[in-house]
Protein backbone atom coordinates (compact mmCIF):
# COMPACT_ATOMS: atom_id res chain seq x y z
CA UNK A 1 0.00 0.00 0.00
CA UNK A 2 1.36 3.55 -1.07
CA UNK A 3 1.53 5.15 2.47
CA UNK A 4 2.10 8.25 1.16
CA UNK A 5 -1.25 8.32 -0.86
CA UNK A 6 -3.05 7.65 1.94
CA UNK A 7 -1.50 10.33 4.01
CA UNK A 8 -2.38 13.02 1.32
CA UNK A 9 -6.07 11.64 1.27
CA UNK A 10 -6.96 11.98 4.88
CA UNK A 11 -5.87 15.31 4.78
CA UNK A 12 -8.12 16.06 1.65
CA UNK A 13 -10.63 16.81 3.50
CA UNK A 14 -13.49 15.63 6.38
CA UNK A 15 -13.52 12.21 7.06
CA UNK A 16 -17.24 11.11 5.55
CA UNK A 17 -19.34 9.07 7.89
CA UNK A 18 -22.83 7.97 7.12
CA UNK A 19 -25.23 7.44 10.41
CA UNK A 20 -27.86 4.99 9.72
CA UNK A 21 -30.97 5.98 12.20
CA UNK A 22 -32.17 9.36 13.75
CA UNK A 23 -32.80 8.28 17.33
CA UNK A 24 -31.07 9.58 20.34
CA UNK A 25 -28.03 7.49 19.59
CA UNK A 26 -27.74 8.38 15.80
CA UNK A 27 -28.33 12.02 16.76
CA UNK A 28 -25.09 11.84 19.44
CA UNK A 29 -23.28 9.94 17.12
CA UNK A 30 -23.51 12.89 14.88
CA UNK A 31 -22.73 15.40 17.46
CA UNK A 32 -19.77 13.69 18.55
CA UNK A 33 -18.51 13.57 15.02
CA UNK A 34 -18.90 17.26 14.45
CA UNK A 35 -17.72 18.14 17.64
CA UNK A 36 -14.33 15.85 17.52
CA UNK A 37 -10.79 16.88 17.40
CA UNK A 38 -11.26 15.39 13.93
CA UNK A 39 -12.90 17.21 10.97
CA UNK A 40 -15.79 15.08 10.02
CA UNK A 41 -18.45 15.39 7.52
CA UNK A 42 -21.69 13.61 8.42
CA UNK A 43 -24.88 12.20 7.01
CA UNK A 44 -27.50 11.55 8.55
CA UNK A 45 -29.82 8.80 6.83
CA UNK A 46 -33.73 8.30 8.80
CA UNK A 47 -36.21 6.61 7.17
CA UNK A 48 -39.37 8.45 8.80
CA UNK A 49 -40.02 12.27 8.24
CA UNK A 50 -39.15 12.84 12.38
CA UNK A 51 -36.10 12.79 14.06
CA UNK A 52 -35.78 11.50 17.33
CA UNK A 53 -36.62 7.62 17.29
CA UNK A 54 -38.85 5.97 19.89
CA UNK A 55 -38.33 9.63 21.66
CA UNK A 56 -41.71 11.56 20.95
CA UNK A 57 -43.67 14.22 22.93
CA UNK A 58 -46.99 16.01 22.12
CA UNK A 59 -48.63 19.00 23.99
CA UNK A 60 -52.58 19.22 23.91
CA UNK A 61 -54.92 20.95 25.93
CA UNK A 62 -53.02 21.64 29.10
CA UNK A 63 -51.28 18.08 28.62
CA UNK A 64 -47.63 16.93 28.04
CA UNK A 65 -47.61 13.56 27.23
CA UNK A 66 -44.73 11.05 26.44
CA UNK A 67 -45.21 8.58 23.69
CA UNK A 68 -41.86 7.11 24.50
CA UNK A 69 -39.29 7.05 27.38
CA UNK A 70 -40.49 9.72 30.08
CA UNK A 71 -36.91 10.72 31.82
CA UNK A 72 -33.37 9.49 31.84
CA UNK A 73 -30.85 8.49 34.81
CA UNK A 74 -28.20 10.87 36.17
CA UNK A 75 -25.96 8.14 37.70
CA UNK A 76 -25.13 7.49 34.61
CA UNK A 77 -23.65 10.33 32.66
CA UNK A 78 -23.84 10.47 28.99
CA UNK A 79 -27.10 11.99 29.28
CA UNK A 80 -26.45 14.84 31.47
CA UNK A 81 -23.02 15.08 29.58
CA UNK A 82 -24.87 15.32 26.32
CA UNK A 83 -27.29 18.57 28.13
CA UNK A 84 -24.05 20.09 29.76
CA UNK A 85 -22.80 19.86 25.92
CA UNK A 86 -25.44 21.93 24.79
CA UNK A 87 -26.06 24.32 27.53
CA UNK A 88 -29.25 22.61 28.10
CA UNK A 89 -28.76 21.65 31.72
CA UNK A 90 -30.88 24.56 32.80
CA UNK A 91 -33.75 22.92 31.54
CA UNK A 92 -33.97 19.79 33.66
CA UNK A 93 -36.32 19.20 36.36
CA UNK A 94 -35.86 16.42 39.04
CA UNK A 95 -39.03 13.74 39.84
CA UNK A 96 -41.72 15.58 42.55
CA UNK A 97 -40.59 14.74 45.60
CA UNK A 98 -44.09 14.01 47.04
CA UNK A 99 -45.05 11.09 45.61
CA UNK A 100 -41.49 9.36 45.50
CA UNK A 101 -42.33 5.61 45.93
CA UNK A 102 -43.62 2.91 43.46
CA UNK A 103 -46.90 0.29 43.90
CA UNK A 104 -46.66 -3.09 42.59
CA UNK A 105 -50.00 -4.78 42.61
CA UNK A 106 -50.59 -7.40 44.93
CA UNK A 107 -53.53 -9.79 45.23
CA UNK A 108 -55.14 -7.20 43.44
CA UNK A 109 -54.23 -4.58 45.40
CA UNK A 110 -51.95 -1.51 45.02
CA UNK A 111 -49.48 -1.78 47.50
CA UNK A 112 -46.31 0.39 48.25
CA UNK A 113 -42.94 -1.01 47.43
CA UNK A 114 -41.42 -1.69 50.48
CA UNK A 115 -39.39 1.64 51.57
CA UNK A 116 -35.53 1.16 50.37
CA UNK A 117 -36.39 -1.76 48.32
CA UNK A 118 -34.12 -0.95 45.25
CA UNK A 119 -34.65 -3.93 42.29
CA UNK A 120 -33.59 -6.70 44.22
CA UNK A 121 -32.31 -5.86 47.78
CA UNK A 122 -34.00 -4.14 50.68
CA UNK A 123 -31.85 -1.57 52.40
CA UNK A 124 -34.33 -0.62 55.01
CA UNK A 125 -34.97 -4.18 56.44
CA UNK A 126 -37.51 -3.30 59.02
CA UNK A 127 -39.39 -1.77 56.14
CA UNK A 128 -39.83 -4.92 54.17
CA UNK A 129 -40.93 -6.87 57.40
CA UNK A 130 -43.72 -4.59 57.73
CA UNK A 131 -45.18 -4.70 54.26
CA UNK A 132 -47.68 -6.96 53.46
CA UNK A 133 -46.55 -7.27 50.03
CA UNK A 134 -44.89 -11.04 50.64
CA UNK A 135 -46.14 -12.91 53.14
CA UNK A 136 -44.48 -13.61 56.61
CA UNK A 137 -42.78 -16.56 55.38
CA UNK A 138 -41.58 -14.43 52.25
CA UNK A 139 -40.44 -11.56 54.03
CA UNK A 140 -37.98 -13.90 56.43
CA UNK A 141 -36.88 -15.97 53.33
CA UNK A 142 -36.04 -12.67 51.50
CA UNK A 143 -34.08 -11.25 54.65
CA UNK A 144 -32.29 -14.62 55.43
CA UNK A 145 -30.39 -14.03 52.03
CA UNK A 146 -27.87 -12.29 54.31
CA UNK A 147 -26.89 -15.39 56.28
CA UNK A 148 -26.82 -17.39 52.74
CA UNK A 149 -23.05 -18.13 51.33
CA UNK A 150 -22.17 -16.59 48.25
CA UNK A 151 -21.38 -19.65 45.17
CA UNK A 152 -18.31 -19.09 43.43
CA UNK A 153 -18.92 -17.13 40.29
CA UNK A 154 -20.55 -18.52 37.14
CA UNK A 155 -20.57 -17.25 33.57
CA UNK A 156 -23.47 -16.20 33.57
CA UNK A 157 -26.69 -16.96 35.30
CA UNK A 158 -30.48 -16.04 34.73
CA UNK A 159 -32.43 -12.99 36.75
CA UNK A 160 -34.71 -15.63 37.73
CA UNK A 161 -32.12 -18.42 38.79
CA UNK A 162 -30.12 -16.08 40.99
CA UNK A 163 -33.10 -14.36 42.87
CA UNK A 164 -34.79 -17.64 43.82
CA UNK A 165 -31.39 -19.03 45.10
CA UNK A 166 -30.34 -15.82 46.86
CA UNK A 167 -33.31 -14.17 48.08
CA UNK A 168 -36.51 -17.18 47.33
CA UNK A 169 -39.51 -17.78 44.89
CA UNK A 170 -41.69 -15.49 46.58
CA UNK A 171 -39.42 -12.07 46.53
CA UNK A 172 -39.16 -13.33 42.65
CA UNK A 173 -42.71 -13.63 41.88
CA UNK A 174 -44.07 -10.61 43.71
CA UNK A 175 -41.42 -7.87 43.81
CA UNK A 176 -38.08 -8.50 41.69
CA UNK A 177 -39.88 -9.82 38.63
CA UNK A 178 -42.32 -7.18 38.25
CA UNK A 179 -39.88 -4.05 39.36
CA UNK A 180 -37.21 -5.53 36.45
CA UNK A 181 -39.56 -6.37 34.17
CA UNK A 182 -41.12 -2.77 33.83
CA UNK A 183 -37.66 -1.90 32.77
CA UNK A 184 -36.46 -4.66 30.26
CA UNK A 185 -39.91 -6.16 29.68
CA UNK A 186 -37.91 -9.39 29.80
CA UNK A 187 -38.55 -12.96 30.77
CA UNK A 188 -36.60 -13.36 34.03
CA UNK A 189 -36.23 -17.42 33.11
CA UNK A 190 -34.03 -16.04 30.43
CA UNK A 191 -32.71 -12.48 31.39
CA UNK A 192 -29.32 -12.62 31.60
CA UNK A 193 -28.20 -11.02 35.44
CA UNK A 194 -24.47 -10.08 34.04
CA UNK A 195 -25.86 -8.38 31.06
CA UNK A 196 -28.27 -6.07 33.18
CA UNK A 197 -27.63 -6.01 36.62
CA UNK A 198 -24.40 -7.30 37.13
CA UNK A 199 -23.95 -5.11 40.39
CA UNK A 200 -25.62 -7.83 42.42
CA UNK A 201 -23.63 -10.67 41.78
CA UNK A 202 -20.36 -8.59 42.12
CA UNK A 203 -22.12 -7.88 45.64
CA UNK A 204 -22.36 -11.70 46.25
CA UNK A 205 -18.71 -12.30 45.17
CA UNK A 206 -17.62 -9.52 46.84
CA UNK A 207 -19.52 -9.98 50.21
CA UNK A 208 -21.03 -12.94 50.33
CA UNK A 209 -24.28 -11.17 50.17
CA UNK A 210 -26.14 -8.78 48.23
CA UNK A 211 -27.93 -7.60 51.20
CA UNK A 212 -24.74 -7.26 53.35
CA UNK A 213 -23.36 -5.72 50.04
CA UNK A 214 -26.06 -3.11 50.20
CA UNK A 215 -25.81 -1.82 53.49
CA UNK A 216 -22.08 -1.78 53.33
CA UNK A 217 -22.37 0.62 50.40
CA UNK A 218 -25.14 2.39 52.27
CA UNK A 219 -23.20 3.22 54.89
CA UNK A 220 -20.38 4.63 52.76
CA UNK A 221 -22.46 6.56 51.30
CA UNK A 222 -24.11 7.72 54.44
CA UNK A 223 -20.28 8.71 55.04
CA UNK A 224 -19.53 10.90 51.95
CA UNK A 225 -23.17 12.49 51.50
CA UNK A 226 -23.70 13.33 55.15
CA UNK A 227 -26.98 11.56 54.79
CA UNK A 228 -28.14 13.48 51.43
CA UNK A 229 -29.30 9.75 49.71
CA UNK A 230 -32.35 9.80 47.59
CA UNK A 231 -34.78 7.78 49.17
CA UNK A 232 -37.97 5.96 47.42
CA UNK A 233 -38.59 2.69 46.55
CA UNK A 234 -38.23 0.32 43.13
CA UNK A 235 -36.58 2.30 40.77
CA UNK A 236 -34.11 4.69 42.31
CA UNK A 237 -36.20 7.84 41.17
CA UNK A 238 -34.37 10.28 43.15
CA UNK A 239 -32.03 10.16 40.49
CA UNK A 240 -33.86 10.53 37.27
CA UNK A 241 -34.67 14.07 35.64
CA UNK A 242 -36.27 15.21 32.28
CA UNK A 243 -36.72 18.13 30.31
CA UNK A 244 -39.02 20.55 31.99
CA UNK A 245 -40.48 20.72 27.65
CA UNK A 246 -40.30 17.08 27.80
CA UNK A 247 -38.08 14.68 25.93
CA UNK A 248 -38.90 15.49 22.76
CA UNK A 249 -37.85 19.31 23.44
CA UNK A 250 -34.44 17.92 24.06
CA UNK A 251 -34.49 16.27 20.48
CA UNK A 252 -35.04 19.36 19.47
CA UNK A 253 -32.33 21.48 20.50
CA UNK A 254 -30.17 18.63 19.65
CA UNK A 255 -31.44 18.73 15.62
CA UNK A 256 -30.93 22.61 15.23
CA UNK A 257 -27.81 22.37 16.60
CA UNK A 258 -26.46 19.64 14.52
CA UNK A 259 -28.24 21.75 11.28
CA UNK A 260 -26.23 24.78 12.20
CA UNK A 261 -22.97 22.66 10.75
CA UNK A 262 -22.12 23.14 7.38
CA UNK A 263 -20.82 19.57 7.83
CA UNK A 264 -23.98 18.28 8.32
CA UNK A 265 -26.68 16.81 6.08
CA UNK A 266 -30.10 15.02 6.89
CA UNK A 267 -31.47 13.02 4.66
CA UNK A 268 -35.33 12.22 6.77
CA UNK A 269 -37.94 10.04 5.05
CA UNK A 270 -34.83 8.28 3.58
CA UNK A 271 -34.47 4.76 4.07
CA UNK A 272 -31.22 2.78 3.50
CA UNK A 273 -31.37 -0.49 1.22
CA UNK A 274 -28.17 -1.79 2.20
CA UNK A 275 -24.73 -1.41 3.48
CA UNK A 276 -21.60 -2.80 2.05
CA UNK A 277 -18.09 -3.12 1.67
CA UNK A 278 -16.51 -1.18 -1.49
CA UNK A 279 -12.72 -1.90 -2.37
CA UNK A 280 -10.92 1.00 -2.89
CA UNK A 281 -7.67 -0.36 -3.93
CA UNK A 282 -5.56 2.07 -1.92
CA UNK A 283 -6.78 2.34 1.63
CA UNK A 284 -9.27 -0.73 2.09
CA UNK A 285 -12.73 -0.97 2.66
CA UNK A 286 -14.89 1.76 2.35
CA UNK A 287 -18.32 1.68 2.99
CA UNK A 288 -21.39 1.86 -0.15
CA UNK A 289 -24.55 2.95 1.31
CA UNK A 290 -27.86 2.57 -0.89
CA UNK A 291 -30.49 4.42 0.19
CA UNK A 292 -34.13 5.57 -1.82
CA UNK A 293 -32.11 8.62 -2.74
CA UNK A 294 -29.41 7.52 -4.32
CA UNK A 295 -25.75 5.33 -3.26
CA UNK A 296 -23.03 7.01 -1.94
CA UNK A 297 -19.54 5.87 -0.46
CA UNK A 298 -18.49 7.13 2.90
CA UNK A 299 -15.16 6.18 4.84
CA UNK A 300 -17.36 5.16 7.95
CA UNK A 301 -20.71 4.24 8.61
CA UNK A 302 -22.70 3.72 11.91
CA UNK A 303 -25.86 1.67 12.26
CA UNK A 304 -27.55 2.77 14.87
CA UNK A 305 -31.03 0.83 14.07
CA UNK A 306 -31.97 -2.48 16.04
CA UNK A 307 -29.60 -5.56 15.21
CA UNK A 308 -32.13 -7.41 13.73
CA UNK A 309 -32.71 -4.15 10.99
CA UNK A 310 -28.92 -4.13 10.65
CA UNK A 311 -28.91 -7.60 10.24
CA UNK A 312 -30.86 -6.61 7.21
CA UNK A 313 -29.15 -3.98 5.69
CA UNK A 314 -25.65 -6.04 6.22
CA UNK A 315 -27.08 -8.58 2.60
CA UNK A 316 -23.73 -8.95 1.15
CA UNK A 317 -22.20 -12.33 1.64
CA UNK A 318 -19.21 -11.34 3.27
CA UNK A 319 -20.92 -10.11 6.14
CA UNK A 320 -22.67 -13.46 6.63
CA UNK A 321 -20.63 -13.87 9.74
CA UNK A 322 -21.72 -10.59 11.44
CA UNK A 323 -25.21 -10.71 10.02
CA UNK A 324 -25.73 -13.95 11.86
CA UNK A 325 -24.23 -12.35 15.34
CA UNK A 326 -26.92 -9.60 15.06
CA UNK A 327 -29.83 -12.03 14.33
CA UNK A 328 -28.88 -14.00 17.35
CA UNK A 329 -30.22 -10.89 19.75
CA UNK A 330 -33.63 -11.58 19.83
CA UNK A 331 -35.93 -8.90 20.31
CA UNK A 332 -39.87 -8.35 22.25
CA UNK A 333 -42.42 -5.91 20.93
CA UNK A 334 -44.75 -3.41 23.62
CA UNK A 335 -47.24 -0.96 23.23
CA UNK A 336 -47.88 2.26 25.15
CA UNK A 337 -51.57 3.73 25.92
CA UNK A 338 -50.77 7.24 27.00
CA UNK A 339 -54.22 8.86 28.79
CA UNK A 340 -55.68 11.56 30.05
CA UNK A 341 -58.59 11.44 33.00
CA UNK A 342 -59.77 13.30 35.47
CA UNK A 343 -58.33 12.90 39.45
CA UNK A 344 -61.71 12.93 40.93
CA UNK A 345 -62.70 9.42 38.81
CA UNK A 346 -59.83 7.45 40.58
CA UNK A 347 -61.13 5.74 44.45
CA UNK A 348 -57.55 5.37 44.58
CA UNK A 349 -55.46 8.61 45.41
CA UNK A 350 -52.76 7.83 42.74
CA UNK A 351 -50.57 9.41 45.14
CA UNK A 352 -47.11 7.76 43.50
CA UNK A 353 -44.95 7.45 40.65
CA UNK A 354 -46.42 3.99 39.13
CA UNK A 355 -47.49 0.81 39.18
CA UNK A 356 -45.55 -2.62 38.67
CA UNK A 357 -48.10 -5.93 37.95
CA UNK A 358 -46.03 -9.37 38.75
CA UNK A 359 -47.28 -12.20 36.01
CA UNK A 360 -48.35 -14.22 38.77
CA UNK A 361 -51.49 -11.67 38.92
CA UNK A 362 -52.09 -12.84 35.75
CA UNK A 363 -53.22 -9.07 33.95
CA UNK A 364 -53.51 -7.82 30.83
CA UNK A 365 -50.70 -5.07 31.27
CA UNK A 366 -47.29 -4.57 32.72
CA UNK A 367 -47.33 -1.51 34.26
CA UNK A 368 -48.75 1.92 34.59
CA UNK A 369 -46.95 5.30 35.60
CA UNK A 370 -48.43 8.23 36.73
CA UNK A 371 -46.20 10.77 34.71
CA UNK A 372 -47.83 13.77 35.96
CA UNK A 373 -47.24 12.74 39.69
CA UNK A 374 -43.67 11.97 38.82
CA UNK A 375 -42.98 15.45 36.66
CA UNK A 376 -44.75 18.67 37.49
CA UNK A 377 -46.42 20.26 34.71
CA UNK A 378 -47.73 17.60 32.58
CA UNK A 379 -51.04 17.54 33.28
CA UNK A 380 -53.87 20.68 34.21
CA UNK A 381 -54.66 21.01 38.06
CA UNK A 382 -56.85 18.24 39.18
CA UNK A 383 -55.99 16.21 36.05
CA UNK A 384 -53.50 13.41 35.47
CA UNK A 385 -51.46 11.76 32.65
CA UNK A 386 -50.99 7.59 32.63
CA UNK A 387 -48.87 5.73 30.68
CA UNK A 388 -49.78 1.66 30.62
CA UNK A 389 -47.80 -0.79 29.20
CA UNK A 390 -48.88 -4.08 27.44
CA UNK A 391 -47.59 -7.08 25.99
CA UNK A 392 -43.59 -7.61 26.29
CA UNK A 393 -41.56 -10.77 26.04
CA UNK A 394 -43.98 -12.26 28.56
CA UNK A 395 -47.63 -11.47 26.57
CA UNK A 396 -46.26 -10.74 23.22
CA UNK A 397 -50.15 -12.27 22.55
CA UNK A 398 -51.30 -9.09 23.59
CA UNK A 399 -49.89 -6.82 20.73
CA UNK A 400 -52.29 -9.08 18.47
CA UNK A 401 -55.62 -6.71 19.34
CA UNK A 402 -56.24 -4.33 17.58
CA UNK A 403 -56.49 -0.71 18.95
CA UNK A 404 -59.81 -0.83 20.36
CA UNK A 405 -59.15 -4.00 21.69
CA UNK A 406 -56.01 -2.48 23.56
CA UNK A 407 -57.97 0.63 24.87
CA UNK A 408 -60.81 -1.49 26.03
CA UNK A 409 -58.56 -3.79 28.25
CA UNK A 410 -56.46 -1.23 29.61
CA UNK A 411 -60.01 0.71 30.78
CA UNK A 412 -60.86 -2.14 32.11
CA UNK A 413 -57.80 -3.32 34.39
CA UNK A 414 -57.53 0.59 35.46
CA UNK A 415 -60.81 0.63 36.87
CA UNK A 416 -60.17 -3.15 38.38
CA UNK A 417 -57.04 -1.78 40.05
CA UNK A 418 -57.66 1.81 40.81
CA UNK A 419 -61.64 2.08 41.03
CA UNK A 420 -61.91 4.03 37.86
CA UNK A 421 -65.50 5.31 37.22
CA UNK A 422 -65.52 6.64 34.17
CA UNK A 423 -63.92 6.59 30.71
CA UNK A 424 -60.35 8.18 29.53
CA UNK A 425 -60.73 11.90 28.42
CA UNK A 426 -58.53 10.96 25.67
CA UNK A 427 -56.32 7.54 24.95
CA UNK A 428 -53.62 7.13 22.11
CA UNK A 429 -51.94 3.96 21.61
CA UNK A 430 -48.35 3.83 20.25
CA UNK A 431 -46.94 0.34 19.27
CA UNK A 432 -43.03 -0.33 18.86
CA UNK A 433 -42.83 -3.91 17.59
CA UNK A 434 -39.60 -5.50 17.38
CA UNK A 435 -38.45 -2.71 19.67
CA UNK A 436 -37.16 -3.89 22.94
CA UNK A 437 -33.67 -6.15 23.23
CA UNK A 438 -33.92 -8.96 25.09
CA UNK A 439 -30.36 -9.64 27.06
CA UNK A 440 -31.03 -13.11 27.64
CA UNK A 441 -28.57 -15.75 29.22
CA UNK A 442 -25.26 -15.19 27.31
CA UNK A 443 -25.88 -12.06 26.00
CA UNK A 444 -22.22 -10.82 26.73
CA UNK A 445 -20.88 -13.16 25.02
CA UNK A 446 -23.19 -12.45 21.66
CA UNK A 447 -22.06 -8.96 21.84
CA UNK A 448 -18.23 -10.12 22.04
CA UNK A 449 -18.50 -12.44 18.91
CA UNK A 450 -20.23 -9.68 16.77
CA UNK A 451 -17.35 -7.30 18.52
CA UNK A 452 -14.97 -9.62 16.92
CA UNK A 453 -16.29 -9.77 13.50
CA UNK A 454 -16.75 -5.98 13.07
CA UNK A 455 -13.19 -6.04 14.15
CA UNK A 456 -12.55 -7.40 10.46
CA UNK A 457 -14.24 -4.69 8.80
CA UNK A 458 -12.65 -1.23 9.13
CA UNK A 459 -15.25 1.40 9.17
CA UNK A 460 -18.17 -0.69 10.01
CA UNK A 461 -19.69 0.49 13.55
CA UNK A 462 -23.38 -0.48 15.83
CA UNK A 463 -24.71 1.29 18.55
CA UNK A 464 -27.71 2.07 20.06
CA UNK A 465 -29.26 -0.03 22.97
CA UNK A 466 -28.87 -3.70 21.11
CA UNK A 467 -25.76 -3.83 22.97
CA UNK A 468 -24.78 -2.37 26.33
CA UNK A 469 -27.77 -0.89 28.12
CA UNK A 470 -31.43 -0.17 27.21
CA UNK A 471 -31.96 3.48 28.85
CA UNK A 472 -31.11 6.71 26.97
CA UNK A 473 -27.50 7.57 28.61
CA UNK A 474 -26.61 4.07 27.86
CA UNK A 475 -28.01 5.20 24.10
CA UNK A 476 -26.47 7.98 24.34
CA UNK A 477 -23.09 6.41 25.24
CA UNK A 478 -23.05 3.55 22.47
CA UNK A 479 -23.38 6.87 19.68
CA UNK A 480 -20.51 8.94 20.60
CA UNK A 481 -18.06 5.80 21.07
CA UNK A 482 -18.72 5.18 17.86
CA UNK A 483 -18.10 8.06 16.48
CA UNK A 484 -14.57 7.77 18.52
CA UNK A 485 -13.98 4.74 16.89
CA UNK A 486 -15.30 5.96 13.31
CA UNK A 487 -12.33 8.85 13.16
CA UNK A 488 -10.09 6.53 14.62
CA UNK A 489 -9.36 4.56 10.92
Amino acid sequence: MNTSVVTDRAAAGPRRVAVIGGGISGLSAAHRLLSGSRPASVVLYESSRRLGGIIRTEEADGFLMELGPDSFITNKPAGVGLCEELGYTPQLIDTDARYRRSLVLSRGRPIPVPDGFMLMAPEKPLSLLMSPVLSVAGRLRLLAEYFIPGRPAVVDESLASFVRRRFGAEALDRLVQPLIGGIYTSDPERLSLRATLPRFPEMEEAFGSVIRGVLSQRRAARKQKSGNEASGSGARYGLFTTPAKGLGDLIGVLERHLRSSPEMVFQTGTPVLSIAPAEDGLTGPRWRVRSSAGTQDFDAVISTLPAWASAELLSDDRLAGLRSGLRSIPYAGSALIVSGHQLEDFEHPMDAFGLVVPAVERRRILAVSFCSRKFLNRAPAGQIVLRTFVGGAMQPELLELDDAQLLQAVHEELTSIFGMRREAMFAEVVRYPQAMPQYEVGHTERVAAIERELKCWKGLHLAGSGYYGVGIPDSIASGRRAADQSLEG
